[in-house]
Formats: C-alpha cells, sequence, structure tokens
C-alpha cells in the first residue's frame, strides 16, 4: 500500500461506503433514511487529521455529522472534535467565499460529535465527553462547550444500536474473532486472515470482505500489532512494579516506567507504520496518536537507533 492509499484501519473503511454509512446514522438517530443520494461524506484531510484511527464525516439534514473510531479510550476526543470542526468551518468559508465581516449571518451546519469505541479497557456503555473538562477554571456556566457521545460497541453494549446496523454488529464480530484468535497465540496475520473467512462464510459484511480482503488484511493487522503491542507492555510494566520493595521504589520505578513504556510504544507503532509509510507519514501519525510533537517523536526514534 501507498502513502496516499492508506487507510487508518477498518472501520473507517466500512463508514466511506455510502449504504454503510447511511445504515450507521439511522441507527444512531432513530431515523430511516434511505436514499443514499442525500448522503455527502467528507473524509477529513487536513494536517491535524493524523491518527491511525481514522475519521469520517458526512453531512445529512443540515447536521455534520463526526464520527470517529477509538481502541483505547481518549479524554482529549472533545478537543480533537473542535479542531475537526473548526477546520472544517474554515475550509466552507473559503470554498464558498463567505464574508466574515459582512452584516448577513453564515449559515452552518449543526455539529453532532460521535465516538465508537471497542478497546479491551472496560468502558461504560455509553457516555458524555464534555470541552469544558479539560478547562482549568471550573464555573457553572461556559462561554465555549462542546459534547460528544462515546458508544461503547464491545460484545453486549447498545444492543437497541447494534441490532438496527449489521455494519456495527459485524464490524464488532470481526474484531471479536480476531481477538479470540489472538488468545490462542495465532500469528496476527493469520488470526486476521482466519476471520475473515469465518465472516465471509457467516454472511458477516461478506461483499465488503471480498470486495477489500487484502486491504482489510493489510489494516486490520497493523491495528491489532499496534493493540497487542500496548497490551504486553501494560502487562510487563505491572509485573516490574509488582517487584518493586519499597514504597518509594514503587513510585519512582511506576514514574520510570511509564516513560520507558512510552518510548517503547513510540517506537514499536513507528517499526509498524514503517511497512506502510515513509519515515515522515509515520512519524507523524504516531506524534498524534501520543499528543506529541514530530520533533520529539523523532528524538524518540533517534535515541533507539
Amino acid at each position: 500500500m501507498s502513502v496516499r492509499e492508506y487507510k487508518s484501519n477498518v472501520f473507517a473503511m466500512l463508514l466511506e461506503v455510502p449504504n454503510y454509512a447511511l445504515e450507521v446514522y439511522n441507527a444512531l438517530n432513530g431515523s430511516s433514511y434511505e436514499d443514499v443520494s442525500l448522503l455527502e461524506i467528507k473524509k477529513l484531510n487536513s494536517g491535524i487529521i493524523l491518527s491511525m484511527r481514522n475519521d469520517a464525516s458526512f453531512l445529512l439534514d443540515s447536521y455534520m455529522n463526526l464520527y470517529e473510531h477509538q481502541s483505547t479510550s481518549n479524554p482529549n476526543m472533545p478537543l480533537r472534535f473542535l479542531l475537526y470542526f473548526s477546520s472544517i468551518l474554515q475550509d466552507m468559508v473559503a470554498q464558498k467565499e463567505y464574508d466574515l465581516y459582512g452584516k448577513k449571518q453564515i449559515p452552518i451546519p449543526t455539529p453532532k460529535f460521535v465516538v465508537f469505541y471497542n478497546g479491551v479497557e472496560a468502558r461504560p456503555e455509553k457516555e458524555t465527553m464534555r470541552l469544558s473538562d479539560a478547562f482549568l477554571q471550573k464555573n457553572e456556566h461556559y462561554q465555549l462547550e462542546l459534547m460528544c457521545e462515546v458508544y461503547n460497541i464491545n460484545p453486549g453494549n447498545n444492543i437497541d444500536v447494534m441490532k438496527n446496523s449489521h455494519v456495527l454488529s459485524g464490524y464488532t464480530d470481526f474484531v471479536e474473532k480476531v481477538r479470540e484468535k489472538m488468545v490462542e497465540n495465532k500469528d496476527i496475520k493469520e488470526a486476521v486472515s482466519e476471520a475473515i473467512d469465518e465472516c465471509i462464510k457467516e454472511g458477516i459484511l461478506k461483499d465488503f470482505f471480498q470486495k477489500n480482503r487484502k486491504e482489510v488484511e493489510e489494516v486490520a493487522a497493523l491495528d491489532f500489532t499496534f493493540e497487542r503491542r500496548e497490551e504486553l507492555i501494560r502487562r510487563d510494566s505491572f509485573e516490574e512494579g509488582k517487584e518493586e520493595g519499597r514504597e518509594e521504589g514503587k513510585l519512582e520505578g511506576k514514574t520510570e516506567g511509564k516513560l520507558e513504556e512510552r518510548k517503547q510504544g513510540i517506537c514499536a507503532a513507528l517499526e509498524m507504520l514503517l511497512n506502510f509509510l515513509d519515515e515522515e507519514q509515520a512519524i507523524l501519525q504516531v506524534a498524534d496518536k501520543y499528543q506529541m510533537s514530530a520533533e520529539d517523536v523523532r528524538n524518540v526514534w533517534e535515541e533507539k537507533e
């Protein structure tokens, strides 16, 4: 896969299919739209859209729906969405040549922000994140607020939504199949391939997997390698912490362990991404993932070498 062909994950690929995106929208909003031509899908490709988990946004009935998939819990999603939406508005104003200093009010779409979470860490079935949670000064009334709804799409969660979307339920089934095979210590690529075979056989997103099999295998293998690497690092750090004898040693070791864990995760992510991207693109992806500057990521990588 070239840099231009690189997709962040299978979920992003699914939402690029108009019929699938419309179905997910209907499932979340209790609507019954059938005309796909009403749906305008836009890929967020500005400089800030660099994460491994790509974002999808679409405009329907004057609402701008920004969806993102997360396999790790991220408290910064409201801030990310604020930056995404601001970027969209800037592009809209420029493309339509709106006059920001004119007397006529500029109409803007009403935003809806949604996160689909399916990480291994236990999270609520549904939760609301607020931008104001990050404000240094707490008040009763804020002049700026942004809220995003986080849907847990792991098995057993948000059943009503899942049963109304074969895309969401099918994606969850696929992820669970891969994870089950990884527990059996199967090679990640083998686990992904076998999960795809089972999904096709069972009629789970059959057409999608048959049409996009090669790309799904590459993208999913990368995503699950990243997930497994992070889990192993967390496990190793926990075991190391248990061996510390004194409380001071525990605290000191925990701090050092977290720094080392972070560096290991950064290097592991870069090693994986370099199989798909050039070094500069890989560094930008990891910088976004770890909320760091590209220069800091590059320094960590050079220290390893």
